[in-house]
Order: C-alpha cells, then sequence, then structure tokens
C-alpha cells in the first residue's frame, strides 16, 4: 500500500482497529498506525497532513458503515 491508496488504507484501519472512533486519533498516531500496517510499503516521510486527513476521513466513513452493519 501506498499513502496515495487511502481507502486500502482505510479499510485496513478498521480492520485492525475496529473499536477505535479515527476522530480522537492524533494524526502522529494515525501516521504510525499507518506504516504499521502490514501491507504498507511507501516511504514514511511522504505523509502530510492532506494525505492523513484524507486518511481519517475515509476510515470514519468505513467506521461508521460498520458501526451501522
Amino acid at each position: 500500500m501506498k499513502w496515495t491508496e487511502v481507502e486500502d488504507i482505510a479499510l485496513a484501519l478498521v480492520e485492525k482497529y475496529p473499536d477505535v472512533d479515527p476522530l480522537t486519533v492524533r494524526f502522529t498516531d494515525l501516521h504510525r498506525w499507518v506504516t504499521e500496517l502490514e501491507d504498507f510499503s511507501d516511504d514514511p516521510k511522504n505523509s502530510n497532513e492532506k494525505k492523513l486527513e484524507a486518511i481519517q476521513m475515509a476510515w470514519y466513513e468505513e467506521y461508521q458503515d460498520a458501526r451501522q452493519g
């Protein structure tokens, strides 16, 4: 996975952290969690606030879907 694969990252995060509300996660923790994902293979330095925010929002959507379903 690369930083640009927002949906894939979001799905992996909701799978790994099903009970965590993404809106409560600091970007520093989010960055670490993404880079620790098993399939993540991008350079950790290629991240920025815009990418992390996109991941957080996609993760939140998946989190909401999982809660409703």
